[in-house]
């Protein structure tokens, strides 16, 4: 399968900010470029997250809405209203990590957690996304798992507008930190909606993570915030403490920004609705 055109707008930039802990965090660039067809293959892939392209007549039926109308009533959050905006920004942020380490990583993240959400403007309960690891020597169809298969639970926070930075990676650290505890909650949901999307393959990926017990794996963590280059700070984004953390020895931080991100998100979130 290719690689998602707009991923190549997502670099690493080899630098590494140290914090006073001596904790590294890796540094990525959004560089988000004019370029329609890439937009608009993008727009399709972010509009999934929220209801497939071949089900989304069946669910605006009886609502009287063209596709554009439903999901900009019914599935995306609003453009202007309270707390849509930050709602919008939240979700794009995820989504854009979760590309990372998908397509760049190599990790398996089933995307399940935006699917028919039944308030738009409210984010979703649970660990912002997980993401998995297999180990070659596991067999998921035979439920042989090997112990050496990982989980890895992604907390992930924003910050598009304002007049000076805040604290989104410690924010994304905090979070973290309850991770382990409602985790299996997340993958009980993601079961699931993949059974109802027909993925018994999805399925059956996310039922080895589900008795760590009977199934030992590894578990892995990552903080990460996204920012606008017009509040990024690098000093502020250093100044963060992992030592509450649980499982801080298995803890990995990511900063990522990019220009003008608030004004991309609408743009994405319109052309995501106007082709649908």
């Amino acid at each position: 399968m290719p690689l998602p055109s707009h991923i190549a707008w997502l670099q690493n930039t080899g630098k590494v900010i140290t914090t006073p802990e001596g904790r590294q965090i890796g540094v990525l660039e959004f560089k988000h470029l004019e370029e329609p067809a890439v937009l608009s293959a993008w727009a399709k892939h972010f509009r999934e997250h929220y209801y497939l392209d071949t089900v989304l007549d069946e669910a605006r039926d009886g609502t009287g809405l063209s596709r554009k109308d439903f999901l900009l009533q019914f599935a995306f959050p609003n453009k202007s209203t309270a707390p849509g905006p930050s709602v919008r920004a939240g979700d794009f942020a995820e989504i854009l990590v979760a590309d990372y380490f998908e397509y760049v990583l190599n990790w398996r993240v089933p995307r399940t957690r935006y699917r028919a959400k039944a308030v738009p403007d409210e984010s979703v309960k649970g660990a912002d996304f997980l993401a998995f690891a297999i180990d070659p020597t596991t067999n998921i169809n035979a439920q042989q798992y090997s112990p050496n298969d990982t989980l890895m639970s992604v907390e992930v926070k924003a910050q598009f507008s304002g007049t000076s930075a805040k604290p989104r990676l410690q924010d994304a650290i905090d979070h973290s930190a309850k991770d382990h505890l409602r985790r299996a909650f997340t993958l009980n949901a993601m079961k699931q909606r993949l059974r109802l999307d027909q993925d018994l393959a999805g399925a059956a990926l996310v039922r080895r993570f589900q008795s760590e017990v009977d199934h030992p794996f590894k578990s892995q963590y990552t903080a990460a915030a996204v920012y606008c280059e017009s509040v990024y700070e690098e000093a502020g984004a250093a100044n963060v403490s992992v030592a509450n953390h649980p499982n801080h020895e298995n803890l990995f931080l990511i900063v990522l920004k990019g220009d003008q991100m608030m004004t991309l998100v609408h743009h994405l979130f319109e052309v995501a609705a106007n082709e649908a």
